[in-house]
């Protein structure tokens, strides 16, 4: 059973506004790719876009300009030691989801591969041509057409960091292999 849910798009900015690291996912011409990425934000509210930063050299990148779409998919901390493997790697020579056993679902607007178990959302993104920036920039802009999450972490537009869910709390890469748990949530009073 599923424990994802829709999320409304005027609120799937929210998933990545407080800076998890993410799993960009690719497909094209029957190949496909996972890889980690520490960099992006959303950037529009309606329609929502975002910005993830994806070297040029990259296969993943490869893909995404072939295919003009990818998946963001947010781990949680029980994914911390996939994120670092595929995002060490390059999956130009390997199928990194066959390598590490990763099961993923098809996205239900562009198709692309997305990853439920252990992550906490996921967001189908349709590539937004920048002539000015492809071959200058490794930022990639993109409009976000589809997102779930897991309805145990985040609903009604809201995340809900807790003890009892620790394993799906984003992961916040901090270099070298170290990351931190979002967590420990403060409450600002009203002025």
């Amino acid at each position: 059973m599923t424990h994802f849910r829709p999320v409304a798009l005027e609120h799937a900015s929210r998933l990545i506004n407080h800076g998890p690291t993410v799993l960009v996912t690719s497909a094209h011409g029957g190949r496909r790719n996972v890889m980690a990425a520490a960099w992006s934000m959303p950037v529009e509210f309606t329609p929502p876009r975002i910005a993830v930063v994806i070297d040029k050299s990259t296969f993943t990148r490869e893909l995404v300009a072939a295919s003009g779409a990818f998946g963001i998919c947010i781990p949680g901390a029980a994914l911390v030691d996939l994120t670092y493997a595929v995002g060490s790697v390059s999956g130009r020579t390997t199928d990194k989801f066959a390598q590490h056993g990763i099961e993923v679902a098809q996205g239900p607007v562009l198709g692309l591969p997305v990853i439920e178990a252990g992550c906490a959302a996921w967001l189908e993104c349709r590539l937004i041509p920048e002539r000015h920036t492809e071959d200058a920039y490794d930022t990639c802009f993109a409009e976000v057409v589809a997102a779930a999450a897991d309805a145990r972490i985040f609903s009604d537009g809201h995340w809900s960091f807790r003890d009892d869910n620790g394993d799906l709390q984003t992961i916040h890469h901090l270099g070298a292999g170290n990351f931190v748990r979002a967590g420990g949530v403060l409450k600002a009073r009203h002025a």
